[in-house]
């Protein structure tokens, strides 16, 4: 009886119907497929497509011109090009794939856009692993870290990371996005990218004291005072409040198989002089509690047991949620070297704000492939969203994290229009 409700559920993700307002309930049989490519950047950053090394294109770009332009069609090309060792790769991931293809439909109602995703994976395992901490016999370590990091590609730490799929969305209010997409948002400086400062440079930065942050991710150019739209050379607080005013700002959402999905929910963050997570509070935090000892623990009496093993993971569901399988953390447990406790508590109930609006997202992985459906209200008014509206057009970029990754290790598209009731690359279908 329960894998028969299983299996009806699954089918139903997938194919549809559920209930009026949920994704799953589109009949996607009737939305037109877009297969877009999406591909590996390497370290393609703001600063090198604008300098001399981006051969025969860095005028045309600081132009202005649409990366299309030049590169229309050509995202295998790149993408097997880059992925490889090579000047943009300096860190090779052994086995990874250059080129993936994202098969895409949208459609909308009176109240809401709908998404669907599909992506087949380079594993063969759903990527819903994500670190955690390891006790070693006598204290609770960092265990697992994405395969860009120095430590896995060294062998000192397994490949361990959730996939995810994002989406990137301006309404005409970021100049160049249009034609130049996330490539906007990339910057050397950044994690994994070229002239990476040191976390003591960070703090030290005004801009980034006022942050209280100790890393650089991504930001948008006119957050920046110089031409070079430099790490280090923020405008002031007061000058960039007035540009997220104006709606200057990215939105950026992210699927995610271990912090997210498990709660039907997706993320919802904005890129400005940061990126920034939507007011709130999304779906998932920190499990680090004091001396570096998780907060949370699995419940036994729900869960089965207080902590995972490295052997139970890919091999069952290994997140934290705090209404479901979880308590207090006890530190005098009769622990065992080798048991693992997430890096990081999930919750629904626990999320709110702006940061909540992505609460109807679900994926499923079967034979090698994720269906991600998602729903997103249209008419949103907070000031850290893009308020998607039936007659509007928008631009979209895509990436999906595949194989036990993050930062820019992701597979990007090409910036693209979608449509909702108006003329556009994509055109979203109207539901009855």
């Amino acid at each position: 009886m329960k894998r028969t409700a299983l299996l009806l559920g699954i089918a139903a993700l997938i194919a549809g119907p559920a209930f009026a307002g949920d994704p799953a309930a589109v009949d996607w049989s009737k939305v037109p497929t877009k297969t877009i490519k999406l591909f590996w950047p390497g370290q393609s950053t703001y600063q090198w497509l604008r300098s001399p090394a981006h051969k025969r294109a860095n005028l045309q770009t600081i132009e202005g011109q649409a990366c299309v332009a030049c590169h229309k069609g050509e995202e295998a090309e790149i993408g097997n090009k880059l992925v490889v060792e090579h000047d943009l790769e300096p860190m090779p991931v052994e086995g990874k794939n250059g080129v993936m293809d994202l098969k895409f439909q949208v459609a909308y109602d009176k109240d809401d856009a709908y998404f669907r995703f599909q992506w087949k994976t380079l594993n063969d395992y759903a990527g819903t692993a994500h670190p955690y901490y390891r006790f070693n016999g006598k204290e609770w370590k960092a265990y697992g870290y994405p395969k860009l990091d120095a430590v896995v590609q060294d062998g000192e730490q397994p490949g361990i990371y959730e996939d995810r799929m994002s989406m990137m969305i301006d309404d005409g209010s970021v100049p160049m996005y249009k034609e130049q997409g996330c490539w906007l948002t990339c910057h050397d400086g950044e994690r994994d990218n070229p002239d990476r400062p040191s976390a003591d440079d960070v703090k030290a930065n005004q801009l980034f004291a006022h942050l209280k942050k100790s890393d650089v991710r991504k930001y948008l150019p006119s957050t920046r005072t110089d031409e070079n739209a430099s790490w280090d050379m923020g405008k002031t607080p007061e000058e960039i409040a007035k540009i997220k005013a104006a709606g200057g700002f990215l939105d950026l959402m992210q699927w995610r198989g271990h912090r997210s999905n498990p709660v039907d929910m997706s993320d919802d963050f904005y890129v400005l002089e940061y990126r920034n997570s939507d007011a709130g509070k999304n779906p998932f935090g920190s499990n680090s509690g004091k001396d570096h000892q998780p907060k949370y623990m699995f419940d036994k009496t729900k869960f089965g047991k207080s902590a995972v093993r490295e052997e139970d993971i890919r091999k069952m569901e290994t997140t934290l949620i705090r209404e479901k399988n979880a308590v207090p953390f006890d530190p005098n447990a009769a622990w065992k070297e080798g048991d693992m406790i997430p890096k990081y508590i999930v919750s629904r109930e626990d999320s709110k704000g702006s940061a909540k609006d992505n609460d109807r997202s679900k994926g499923v992985w079967k034979d090698g492939m994720w269906t991600v459906v998602w729903a997103r209200k249209l008419g949103l008014t907070n000031p850290d969203d893009k308020a998607l509206k039936a007659g509007g057009v928008y631009s979209f970029g895509f990436a999906a994290h595949d194989d036990n990754i993050t930062t820019r290790g992701h597979h990007v598209s090409f910036p693209m229009t979608i449509g909702f009731g108006a003329k556009a690359d994509i055109e979203a279908t109207k539901l009855d």
